[in-house]
């Protein structure tokens, strides 16, 4: 008994804090819905199109505006209450999400409306993304900062167990519009758990004042630092070519393995079983982790996702995807870590913008050339391209980058404590 409950203590300590618990709850019941819509998105669209490209497309225009507005977003984050702007984006997701819901149930929905609100909702992305990343040292303070940041990755992949079986189960049963309906009614949930937090509480910092050349200056200080340098570049290729399961799984459950969107819904839910273990492990650890280390989980991430392309029926798929999911989400979610831990408050919001174009940013080039090759070469060949790229990029920083030198992560510098409110929330 006392064992269990060491473990449940070292796993989840941050979960102690009432606005990150908060937090935490409404996340859980808002990102099931963003997954539930994922799902019936991908389907819209392929009932739409019955194309690769078409999905490839889709998924890009979602976030083509954190590539090209996720810096600015960053900045944002860094200048105004992030508790606030966190309720804009969460109202503002609810609208589009009813509004495809709307169009989607009344037969109004066409392939370029799609795309429009898929463009509309990356906008809206480029500014909650790199402000969510950032809200949770502002939540739990620097000690504790890995511990949330692995359990909301925990969230975003126990949900993807969940999610994709709603979506198939609406769908199946009532059609795709009120997968997106589902969708808008949990955005309540985290506009619920924002308005309920103790503004007190929170780890605040001065506001930076305005000045021109901030979001240069953004990118100049994560390209000096050698190891934020190399984290951002691991995920610019790695989230480019091996994160786009949206088209790769979608694919190779429609055209190779002829399972549907049930198919399509499973593979989804055992990734994100696996990747549910591989944040709880990494909660659990109390000390950063190399950049070597972080690499040869890319590696393992790309081997077994080159295990799940070959495989010869769903079910081998099936349990690849599930080390594939754990190897990634541990991988994502230290290079998340590192990067709040070795920024300064100052420059956190813009360092993970930076994160969040190098992760979602880089969809617009990598799901259409995903989907590309899979038309091309076969739905195998879209999985196994993501795997190959990881693999390929876990390689080159073991064997051909140096060991960064021991310095203390900048977060670990900072005082932990609440600090008097710096800026209004």
């Amino acid at each position: 008994m006392k064992t269990a409950s060491r473990l449940l203590d070292r796993t989840f300590p941050s979960l102690r804090i009432r606005n990150y618990r908060l937090f935490f709850v409404g996340q859980i019941i808002s990102v099931t819905g963003t997954w539930t819509q994922t799902v019936a998105q991908a389907w819209l669209v392929l009932k739409l199109t019955h194309s690769g490209v078409a999905l490839g497309t889709v998924v890009a225009l979602q976030f083509l505006p954190v590539l090209l507005l996720g810096a600015y977003g960053g900045l944002i984050a860094d200048r105004v209450s992030k508790r606030k702007l966190l309720l804009v984006t969460q109202v503002i997701f609810g609208l589009l999400a009813t509004i495809l819901g709307v169009l989607t149930a009344t037969g109004l929905a066409t392939i370029p409306l799609v795309y429009l609100l898929a463009l509309l909702l990356g906008c809206v992305n480029a500014f909650d993304n790199p402000t969510r990343q950032a809200f949770v040292v502002d939540m739990v303070g620097a000690k504790m900062v890995s511990n949330a940041v692995s359990l909301n990755s925990v969230v975003m992949n126990a949900t993807r167990m969940v999610g994709p079986g709603v979506a198939a189960a609406l769908i199946a049963g009532a059609g795709i519009a009120p997968c997106f309906f589902a969708n808008a009614i949990s955005y309540l949930a985290a506009i619920a758990a924002l308005l309920m937090m103790r503004t007190s509480e929170l780890n605040l910092r001065e506001k930076i004042s305005t000045a021109r050349g901030q979001v240069r200056e953004g990118i100049a200080y994560a390209w000096s630092n050698p190891t934020l340098r190399t984290l951002l570049l691991m995920m610019l290729f790695i989230g480019a070519m091996t994160f786009e399961f949206q088209v790769s799984l979608a694919l190779l459950s429609s055209s190779t393995f002829h399972d549907g969107a049930a198919g399509y819904g499973l593979l989804l839910s055992v990734q994100g079983a696996g990747s549910v273990a591989g944040g709880l492990l990494v909660a659990s650890l109390r000390r950063t982790v190399s950049t070597r280390a972080i690499a040869v989980l890319a590696a393992l991430f790309g081997l077994f996702m080159l295990g799940a392309a070959a495989s010869p029926g769903i079910a081998m798929a099936a349990i690849f995807l599930i080390p594939t999911g754990a190897a990634g989400i541990a991988f994502s979610a230290l290079v998340s870590t590192n990067l709040l831990l070795r920024s300064s408050r100052q420059m956190r919001g813009r360092v993970m913008a930076l994160y969040s174009i190098a992760l979602m940013g880089s969809t617009p080039v990598g799901a259409p050339l995903v989907g590309w090759i899979a038309q091309l070469l076969g739905a195998r060949w879209g999985v196994a391209s993501g795997g190959i790229t990881a693999l390929g990029v876990g390689l080159v920083v073991i064997l051909f980058v140096q060991r960064e030198a021991h310095t203390p992560a900048i977060a670990a510098m900072e005082p932990s404590g609440a600090s008097p409110a710096a800026e209004a929330n």
